[in-house]
């Protein structure tokens, strides 16, 4: 295994064991979580309700037991698309085939505890895409305009960001691409900068600096703002058992839900310029707290609650990217490879393998362009 399949397997396996933890907590308070679970959750835990079944509003799901959600489902599903395509992708692309995998393929649906098709699981906001894409036939660059804004493209863009190693700005821009066929606003936003964010957590030499720098470099409006605040929160705290308050009161003054999360507020996730989703920043701000070590900042998000499991794919693909496959512990991989029934190490060395063929073709794309710059800065008559 080379450095970039490490790093890659690191990333998405990361983002996997995040999303099977963080699922149980997800919608609930730390209070709550503490309460029902006797403490902080630290590892695989069983759902929040025991009678899961006939829970509202999330049933009939089985989140919990090492259940990864949507989050990991769309994530494997873009790793799909990429290993078709072999090649950078844009938002006719979602149209074009991820798509057709949603609606035309059945997978195993571990919260489900049965085969369906992926439209069966996601939420109302992945549903859009194939409402407005394959009924609607909207041009997919306009698809995302009149979605509910939040993180539902945001959670799967990790792929794009290995598919972009090394060049955040190049992750920036295609994620945003792909993002318009699903997303607008700072729910379109974030999707770019947390691919941007993976793309230089895979460059060897990256650390949580480097990833929160090019996080402020590349983000704007209330995505900069809110980043900005958080991580400013999170500077000089060492853990995140005492930050969960203040990190919660650094993110809210952008966050749209408010502080009922299962009761969200009557503006929320519109478009805004001023606004920005609460998950990206403070997966980040859990980085700097645990100093980017792995275990430390998914157990931060997963005990932060609210939007738990998709916080815990943001700091644990990160963090896995920076600290490669190691980074994720064992026993956790184990764990949710037996509770879902699914390797979550495959997608790694797929996307890895799709990276370079995308390398040599930016390669051959970069050779023919000089070769054309070259002529074109000749003097006159020369060529």
């Amino acid at each position: 295994m080379d450095l970039l399949e490490d790093k890659a397997t690191g990333a998405l396996a990361g983002a996997a064991v995040g999303d099977a933890l963080g699922g149980a907590a997800e919608g609930n308070t730390p209070e709550a979580i503490q309460e029902r679970y006797d403490g902080f959750i630290t590892g695989i835990v069983p759902p929040f309700l025991a009678d899961w079944r006939n829970a509202r509003p999330i049933a009939p799901y089985h989140k919990g037991d090492g259940h990864i959600t949507d989050d990991t489902l769309m994530t494997t599903a873009l790793v799909d698309v990429y290993s078709t395509v072999r090649d950078h992708l844009d938002a006719h692309a979602i149209a074009e085939h991820l798509v057709p995998l949603m609606i035309g393929e059945k997978r195993w649906i571990p919260e489900l505890e049965t085969e369906a098709i992926l439209l069966q699981r996601v939420f109302l906001a992945e549903k859009w895409l194939v409402a407005r894409l394959h009924y609607g036939h909207i041009d997919p660059r306009e698809a995302g305009v009149g979605n509910v804004v939040n993180c539902g493209a945001t959670m799967y863009m990790a792929p794009i960001g290995i598919a972009n190693a090394g060049s955040p700005d190049g992750a920036y821009a295609e994620a945003v691409d792909v993002a318009g066929a699903h997303q607008s606003s700072y729910g379109r936003e974030a999707a770019g900068v947390y691919a941007a964010c993976i793309a230089e957590a895979m460059r060897p030499g990256a650390d949580v600096d480097s990833v929160i720098a090019v996080a402020l470099r590349l983000a704007k409006d209330g995505t900069q703002d809110a980043i900005d605040a958080v991580v400013s929160a999170a500077a000089g705290r060492s853990e995140w058992r005492s930050s969960l308050a203040e990190l919660r009161a650094a993110v809210s003054p952008f966050d749209t839900v408010g502080p009922n999360y299962r009761a969200p507020a009557r503006d929320a996730r519109i478009p805004s310029r001023t606004k920005a989703i609460e998950e990206l920043p403070i997966a980040l701000g859990m980085l700097v707290v645990a100093d980017g070590d792995y275990r430390e900042s998914v157990l931060g998000s997963i005990n932060y609650g609210r939007d738990s499991d998709s916080i815990a794919v943001m700091a644990g693909s990160i963090a896995g990217a920076l600290g490669g496959r190691a980074a994720v512990p064992q026993d956790w991989i184990d764990g949710v490879i037996e509770g879902s029934r699914i390797d979550i190490t495959a997608t790694g060395p797929t996307m890895a393998a799709v990276s370079r063929d995308i390398w040599e073709k930016d390669r051959a794309r970069f050779e023919q362009r000089s070769a054309g710059l070259s002529s074109l800065l000749a003097p006159a008559g020369v060529l």
